[in-house]
């Protein structure tokens, strides 16, 4: 009697799933391609400043964006890099308008919940090239002297960085969603009537203090800045009201 052919002999070898890391770097560039961070046909960061960014290994970073071809997001062209090819549709056009409902109030009220815990967890989980990355960023920020949407966006970065470095790509995702309302147009009318020269040059101290303490893995002092810099925003608006 002839045994029957295994499974894998009939529908080839069947595909791995991918490991945790390489599903946080999946989790991570699709979350930001959906959030428009990479608009359509833009070229990706290299392998290699990925790898950089995410803290993981250049292979781990080609795995994720294997998958991420498998799903359409991205197109790999030979030579040139990696280039968008997600088109967000109406996925994107609900979370902007999430962010453009959203007042300032209940924004702060998102960012008091999510900011302490954000940092801490950042602070357990971030790799030593995550957090040279997130020096990087503030040495940027660093050099902004008058220009409040330069050091507006830098500032961004910078807690997106954060974000990711707790590894946990929910979170990740919910926070551009919170990045994206603090965008809107109230907030982007406060900073040009209060974040003058002298503001921005206190809040750049403050953003040393706070790498300081996550290079250190301070979670006390970390979190505190972050209460306190909440409590500033809170200033700004009630001087607007």
């Amino acid at each position: 009697m002839t045994n029957s052919p295994k499974a894998s002999t009939l529908t080839g070898p069947a595909q791995s799933l991918p490991g945790a890391t390489v599903r946080y770097v999946i989790d991570t560039l699709s979350t930001r391609i959906a959030a428009q961070e990479f608009a359509l046909d833009e070229r990706l960061p290299s392998e290699r400043q990925l790898s950089q960014d995410l803290g993981v290994a250049r292979n781990t970073v080609r795995e994720a964006l294997d998958h991420l071809e498998l799903r359409g997001m991205i197109r790999r062209r030979a030579g040139s890099g990696s280039f968008v090819t997600f088109n967000p549709g109406g996925s994107s056009q609900a979370l902007s308008t999430v962010a453009a409902e959203t007042g300032p109030l209940h924004l702060q009220a998102v960012r008091g919940i999510f900011e302490p815990e954000m940092v801490r967890l950042a602070i357990i989980s971030m790799s030593p090239k995550q957090i040279d990355a997130l020096s990087e960023v503030l040495s940027k920020m660093e050099t902004v002297q008058a220009d409040a949407l330069a050091f507006v966006r830098l500032e961004e970065e910078f807690h997106r960085m954060i974000a990711e470095g707790t590894g946990n790509p929910l979170l990740v995702a919910c926070y551009n969603l919170v990045i994206d309302a603090r965008r809107q147009a109230f907030r982007a009318a406060m900073y040009r009537r209060h974040l003058t020269p002298a503001r921005i040059a206190t809040y750049q101290r403050g953003y040393n203090g706070l790498f300081n303490a996550i290079a250190a893995r301070d979670i006390e002092e970390a979190t505190e800045f972050m209460k306190l810099s909440l409590i500033e925003d809170q200033k700004l608006l009630l001087q607007d009201e």
